[in-house]
């Protein structure tokens, strides 16, 4: 399915060097920002306390905030998620506070605030289930505050976590280079991991620069682009070998030219949908995707970019040629294997 066709190839490799300038030079500026800012890692990683909490009304955000700082809590992370009632607390641990008795202390200051006094009811879940909840009321019964969900997570837990994290994109990379090798070259390999690797770094750097919050949700996201990109480099690939049994005629360079302004259609329709759903997550999919969603747009644009000047144009000078796709067949032999 095409929108539209372009009748004259794109001189892209052209231009190649520019751009490829143009990405070593924020690469370079991503590692900085790593290296001197560092991530912002959520409790997951670092440990801490996440509660879930609902208000019968609007909760107020900036009155939750100060309430916490009271409690010691410096720049306390309070967001809403699904509707206005619902908010998340992420709480780093903190020496003087047990980690068991982060919660309640907490939620005793926040019922405080609202002029309350907690109790403990009893519910019945959908399962039918009858469970105890944290809520809190006010002088007329009525309830002003409830603890919807609580979770402590260990430093120890979240070291784990951030190795199991390392260790998944070491085997996608690894399973990555193995998978393009086999079906292509050992050139097209490496182009494509400098440029998937590069997507990567350039989404870990806008994270370090504005400190946004690294959370397992993220780490899932760029794990997401990293075969994204490859998706997009293996089109275009697949384009490159088809264009050399094609037109023998052409030199490298204008066979990679072909192949990449023969799929410009085909990116435009998929990167754009795929862009849409990516673009309602982040307006309307809440706090809790909406850095998932950022990691995902940062990772589709890049990923175009890296694929179109990056991975084919690393592969152009790491010397790729017909005779690396294509096998030469061998002349038969006019005796037939006899022997005179």
């Amino acid at each position: 399915m095409e929108f539209f066709k372009i009748k004259r190839d794109i001189p892209f490799m052209r231009h190649a060097l520019i751009f490829n300038v143009i990405s070593a030079l924020t690469f370079v500026a991503a590692v900085f920002f790593l290296v001197t800012k560092h991530l912002h890692f959520s409790v997951e990683f670092t440990g801490g306390t996440v509660m879930e909490l609902r208000y019968p009304h609007a909760a107020e955000q900036e009155k939750i905030r100060h309430t916490l700082e009271k409690l010691g809590y410096e720049q306390p992370e309070v967001t809403s998620f699904g509707t206005a009632q619902d908010i998340m607390l992420r709480l780093p641990i903190r020496k003087d506070v047990a980690g068991s008795g982060t919660s309640a202390t907490v939620f005793n200051a926040l019922c405080a605030a609202e002029s309350g006094t907690p109790k403990q009811v009893q519910i019945t879940t959908d399962k039918g289930e009858n469970v105890a909840r944290t809520s809190c009321v006010n002088a007329g019964g009525a309830e002003v505050l409830s603890q919807q969900r609580v979770e402590f997570v260990g430093p120890q837990v979240g070291d784990e976590l951030a190795q199991n994290g390392l260790n998944a994109l070491i085997m996608v990379v690894v399973g990555v280079m193995i998978y393009l090798a086999v079906r292509f070259e050992w050139k097209f390999a490496v182009a494509a991991i400098v440029a998937n690797l590069h997507d990567v770094v350039i989404i870990l750097g806008f994270f370090a620069f504005f400190q946004w919050e690294f959370s397992l949700t993220v780490l899932a996201a760029v794990l997401a682009v990293l075969g994204y990109s490859v998706n997009e480099s293996v089109v275009i690939f697949d384009r490159i070998r088809e264009t050399f049994r094609k037109e023998r005629k052409l030199s490298v360079t204008q066979v990679i030219d072909h192949a990449i302004t023969s799929t410009i259609s085909r990116t435009i329709i998929t990167h754009g949908c795929t862009e849409m759903m990516v673009l309602s997550m982040l307006f309307f999919g809440g706090q809790t995707l909406h850095y998932f969603a950022i990691a995902l747009t940062i990772g589709i644009l890049f990923g175009i970019y890296s694929s179109v000047f990056v991975a084919a144009a690393i592969a152009m000078w790491l010397g790729v040629k017909r005779e690396d796709l294509i096998k030469p067949i061998k002349a038969k032999d006019e005796t037939d294997g006899a022997v005179v």
